[in-house]
């Protein structure tokens, strides 16, 4: 997996401005959490799906960050969580043991 690190406001806009032409997914993870441990570890180890940029936020060291992210696309914080952008809108997101590969892969057909 090529996480896109995540720690700052401004990659928010470009996060938007990229959703127009793939589709952008934002991991909010908690480095101390074993469920979150464990849903990062699954993605690791899935198959990327393909033409999809992936964000990782470590929310322990950028929790204003996560709380603009909640604000922004209007979704409950959660962690761990995933949001796929599509358009500069969160059009899905799942939390917890909810997160699979294959669902955001679904997700992302949805939405062409």
């Amino acid at each position: 997996m090529n996480w896109i690190n995540l720690n700052d406001e401004t990659q928010l806009n470009t996060i938007n401005e990229l959703s127009t032409k793939q589709a952008v997914v934002i991991f909010k993870h908690s480095t101390t959490c074993s469920i979150s441990n464990m849903s990062k570890s699954r993605l690791d180890r899935a198959v990327p799906v393909e033409n999809v940029l992936f964000y990782y936020l470590d929310l322990l060291n950028h929790r204003s960050l996560s709380n603009k992210i909640a604000e922004m696309y209007n979704v409950k914080h959660e962690s761990p969580q995933i949001l796929l952008i599509k358009n500069g809108v969160c059009v899905y997101n799942e939390s917890h043991n909810g997160i699979s590969m294959m669902d955001i892969e679904d997700a992302v057909k949805s939405q062409k």
